[in-house]
């Protein structure tokens, strides 16, 4: 068995197979009004930790070594999914930075959508992004040594995996939920209806992705119950260091505003844990992750992406 690469070189790689995919997809909407694709390439390339599409490879990756895929088939398999992923997100952060929503300026570095294309083009780019996703999923796929059949209907799983994560019993829920906590006169949240919230709003799509990259890859049964899990887990871990690094990070390293969080009163871990508190809460659920897999004899990259979770420093 040959050594796992550092994740670095890992994440460098499958990042660079990502953002190429992404260009030619863009580049193949030729029929759509070059404003919106504009827009649309605007937002998704304008770099990021692309840290779901990374979940939807390493989790095909790590089921296909059990499931008798070699890396460059775990990779050809979930690759569209890992795409569309990345489409889903970026359309989200479009329209959770509209001033309607949290009237954010600056995104991964430079002013957001709706500033630099107006509120309106931002909204369709958006709209485009979220329902081209599902496009890409949709089409059909075909991989040397892998069943057409089966990876068929893998995409199939998939596509209910992405749309339900995304939807309104997910991060458009979540997303009803935080602006209805920050609304005057809001109850205050409490420590179950925050994890709740958040569980949709970041949570969903982080498990969905390696849900769909597992799915992609022919997993089921157990191996489906520890992805699920270790999902849950890490997207619980990346939203409480998001809220702490609002607290403590600065904008110029997010790349977006930092501080927006506690000057919109909205609830988050520090707000109702303490700093210190949150740091320990991230922490576990990194370790509860790690364990997931362990129990499942899961490996490659997805425990050593659990742990840069509480690492980063944006």
């Amino acid at each position: 068995m040959s050594a796992l690469p550092p994740l670095d070189a890992w994440l460098s790689a499958r990042r660079d197979h990502v953002e190429a995919a992404l260009d030619r997809f863009l580049a193949s909407l030729t029929e759509a009004p070059p404003a919106v694709t504009a827009a649309m390439r605007y937002s998704l390339l304008a770099g990021g930790k692309r840290l779901r599409p990374m979940l939807v490879l390493a989790a095909s990756e790590a089921c296909g070594t059990q499931l008798g895929l070699d890396p460059e088939q775990a990779e050809a398999v979930a690759l569209p999914a890992a795409c569309a992923i990345e489409l889903i997100h970026t359309y989200s952060l479009i329209h959770d930075d509209l001033p309607s929503m949290d009237n954010d300026s600056m995104r991964r570095g430079r002013p957001t959508s709706h500033i630099v294309h107006g509120e309106a083009l931002a909204i369709l780019a958006g709209d485009a992004l979220l329902t081209e996703a599902f496009t890409l999923l949709a089409r059909e796929h075909t991989v040397d040594g892998v069943d057409r059949r089966a990876l068929a209907e893998r995409q199939l799983r998939a596509v209910r995996i992405l749309a339900e994560a995304a939807g309104a019993i997910g991060m458009v829920g979540g997303q009803v939920l935080d602006l209805q906590a920050a609304a005057p006169g809001a109850a205050p949240l409490d420590r179950t209806s925050l994890a709740a919230m958040h569980a949709r709003k970041t949570g969903a799509l982080i498990r969905g992705a390696a849900l769909a990259g597992a799915t992609l890859a022919g997993a089921d049964g157990p191996m489906i119950d520890a992805i699920s899990a270790y999902g849950v887990s890490i997207g619980l871990a990346f939203q409480i260091v998001d809220d702490i690094l609002d607290v403590e990070g600065a904008s110029a390293e997010l790349g977006k505003t930092a501080g927006k969080d506690a000057a919109a009163g909205k609830p988050t871990y520090p707000s109702i844990y303490g700093l210190h508190e949150s740091r320990r809460l991230a922490a576990a659920c990194v370790d509860e992750a790690v364990t997931t897999l362990a129990r499942a004899n899961l490996g490659g990259q997805l425990a050593a992406i659990a742990r840069w979770v509480t690492a980063r420093s944006h």
